[in-house]
This record gives structure tokens, sequence and C-alpha cells, in this order.
């Protein structure tokens, strides 16, 4: 195995040479340009446009008689220019919604590439010789030639991009005030629009029509996961569709009878999960793990306030609480309490004595904090929203936990420091 990675990293192999750097190429371009089509919303747009180059793929064929990738390339970018204006003008003049316009267009102009490709089978033309792949797609068959069309269309799709990165960047995310600022946006949503057409025009050569939607939104879709700054997203998927790219080879590589296309998918979707799960912010992991942690804090916190609270109204704060009377005033598992109060005594906020709880001098001004922030914005909605007393002390229940010490300051002086809440409880300031 280990011989078998040397010889396929060595690229001693011409023809492993050329799938991977044509693939490279390919995965990087078509991520860079799925950025905007998954920002934009127009992910679905990729897909009916993959459907329809088919036919211009065939009539380019039938036209020239050559399977040179250029001229068929050149013919596949019209019919898939010729699906966008389809599909805008379906939508613009009739009531027929985008993803119907989008349906209807993506099956009908397949089915005439079908057709035509049936022709073209059928008509004893010896030049028609793997035609087909464009259907399916077959990277192992990239050669020289095709490596030179994929090389020059790749550098004009990542160019294009470099000089063009703040139109677009106007266009995928705020159109309105692109027009506002002069830029003329129509101009460079064609401009976009040519480019994701040309993008995916080049990809169907190695995986083909049917998977070129996942060639080009799956690796933004993993990129979008790991950040929020455009710049980097893009870097991110353009990575993530190289290495998909040439896991996808390799494994053909090791498996002959395995196609290199669907493989190039798979590791792309392996990718693409992996960030779903474990990217930091916004992973599913990591995200359960920050609402896991998040009930926590809330948990002892209520805890914390509730014992203020029970000392508050005994006027002392020297009395140890066994977990019954606890209980009884805060509707909680006996489990849920002991566990709260477990965390709460390693950070030395409360103290144990006899199966009895007692705040500790941080968990007092703990405590006496949450009482606080609680009566502050009980107050804060009946003075300034109007909001009936008896209506305010759930909304109060949950921003208790997410006022900072700055709005805390800005509410006791927006408040003039109250001293009572609506319910005439003393508000308690600190020391």
């Amino acid at each position: 195995m280990l011989q078998t990675f040397l010889d396929f990293f060595s690229f001693s192999d011409a023809n492993v040479l050329y799938v991977v750097v044509g693939t490279v190429l390919i995965g990087m371009s078509t991520a860079v340009v799925g950025c905007f089509s998954v920002l934009r919303k127009r992910s679905l747009i990729g897909d009916a446009i993959a459907h329809a180059v088919l036919p211009g793929i065939c009539i380019a064929f039938i036209l020239f008689d050559t399977k040179n990738p250029l001229v068929l390339l050149s013919g596949a970018f019209v019919t898939g220019w010729l699906s966008i204006v389809v599909i805008d003008f379906i939508v613009e003049r009739s009531r027929i919604k985008s993803d119907a316009a989008i349906g209807l267009t993506l099956s009908v102009f397949f089915g005439v590439g079908m057709l035509l490709l049936t022709y073209i089978q059928h008509s004893g033309n010896a030049a028609q010789s793997g035609l087909d792949r464009f259907l399916f797609g077959k990277a192992a068959a990239i050669v020289g030639q095709d490596l030179k069309v994929f090389a020059g269309m790749s550098i004009l799709l990542l160019l294009t991009v470099l000089l063009f990165f703040r139109e677009f960047r106007f266009i995928a995310f705020d159109p309105d005030f692109a027009d506002s600022i002069g830029l003329p946006s129509k101009r460079y949503e064609i401009l976009l629009s040519s480019i994701t057409v040309l993008a995916i025009t080049v990809g169907i050569q190695a995986v083909g029509v049917v998977l070129i939607a996942a060639l080009l939104i799956t690796p933004a879709v993993a990129a979008r996961f790991w950040t929020d700054d455009l710049k980097v997203m893009v870097v991110l998927a353009a990575i993530i569709g190289a290495l998909s790219n040439i896991g996808g080879a390799f494994i053909s590589y090791v498996a002959p009878s395995m196609p290199t296309g669907p493989w190039i998918i798979v590791f792309m979707l392996f990718l693409a999960l992996l960030s779903i799960l474990f990217a930091p912010k916004k992973g599913l992991v990591f995200k359960r793990l920050r609402q896991r942690n998040n009930f926590k804090k809330i948990l002892e916190e209520n805890v914390l306030k509730l014992m203020y609270q029970l000392d508050e109204q005994d006027n002392g704060f020297d009395k140890y609480r066994p977990i019954t009377e606890l209980m009884a005033k805060r509707d909680m598992g006996e489990k849920m309490m002991l566990n709260a109060l477990s965390r709460l005594k390693k950070k030395d906020l409360v103290e144990e004595k006899n199966q009895a709880w007692l705040l500790s001098k941080e968990g007092l001004s703990e405590g006496k904090r949450m009482v606080r922030l609680h009566r502050l914005w009980e107050v804060y909605l009946t003075e300034y929203l109007r909001l009936p007393s008896d209506h305010v002390h759930e909304t109060a229940e949950a921003m208790e936990h997410v006022i900072t010490p700055e709005l805390e300051k800005e509410l006791e002086v927006l408040l003039n420091h109250p001293e009572y809440d609506p319910h005439q409880s003393k508000i308690p300031y600190a020391d």
C-alpha cells in the first residue's frame, strides 16, 4: 500500500499526472465559483445548467464532426447560458416560481440532449466513441489536450473571480446596495452567471452531467461551516475541491475498476460531513456542546438565584438548606439539582455540610447579581415597554442569563438606579 501511495504521488505516470492536475484545476475553479451560487441561494441553477449543456455538446459534435474539447465545451456553454435565459424568462413572464421553472428547463433540455445523443449513437459515425463521458463523466480519460483546455478555462475562471471579487461580493450579499452605490449589478450578474456556466461546462468532463452540481456546491457548503469571511470561504472551498479530486483520483488508482468521478463526489461528501459535524463555530457537535454548556450555566445560575432569594426572605445568609427545600421552590428533578450543586461546589460557589447547602462568599455575590439583573429587567419592561407587572417574570427569567456587565450598567443609568422592582422587591446592588 505504501508503494502504491508513493507511486501515485510521484506522478511518474503521465496519465496519473494528467488526471490529478486536470481534476484539481476543475475542482478548485468550480468550488470558487460555487461559493457565489450558494450565497445567492441559486444552488439549483447549477443543476439546471448541468443538464442543459448536454444538447449543446451533441449539437457541436453534429455540426463540426469533432470531439475537440474546446469545440464541445463551446457548444455546452451556449446551451448552458440559454437555460439561464429561459429560467429567468419563465419566472419574469409567468406565475411559475423559480423552482418549477428550474425543474421544467432541466427536464426539457436534458430530454433534448438524450434524444440528440441517441441520434448520434445510431448515426454510424465512428467518431462518436467516448462522447457519453460527458453524461457520466470519465476523469480517468483526461489526456494532454484536455488538460490544456482545462488549465486555460480554470485560470480564466479564477482570474475573473479575483478581478471582480468586490463586485461579486456585493451581488452575492446585497444587490440593492450595489445599485445604490452605482455598480451596474445587472452586468455583473450576467458575468457571474457566465462564469458559473463555464465552470459547469468544464467540470462535466470529470464527473458528468449528473454529478457536476455536487462539484459546484458541496465544497462551498462545507467551507461555509468554517467561516463567515467570504475570502476565507473561497480559499477553503478551493482547498476542499482540490483535496476531494486528489482523493477520488487516488482511490481510482488503487482500485482501477472504481470510477474516478463518483469517488471524487464521495470524498467531497466525506469532507462536507466532517465540516458539518466538527467545524468549531457551526458544526453540529460543537454546537451541541455549547448548548449543553449553556444549559448547565443557566441551571447553575438559577440555583444560585434561588438560594439567594431564600436567604433574602429569611433575612440571613448563613443557613444551610437541604435539597428538599430547594426542590420545593424550583421545579427541578433531584438528580439535576444535585448535579448543579456539585458543579457549583467545585467552583467554590456553594458549601456542603450534612447534605445541606450554603452560598459561599463568591456564590452570594453571584446570586445577588442574578437577582439584580432579573429585577432590573422587570423594571425596564414595565417602564419602557409598558408591560403589566404580572407579564414580565418569564421574559426576565430568560434575559437575566445574557445581560452583560456593560448592559447592566446602562440599565442602571437608564432606569436611574431603581430601588424596587415592579413587585416591590428590593433590588440588591453590588457593594
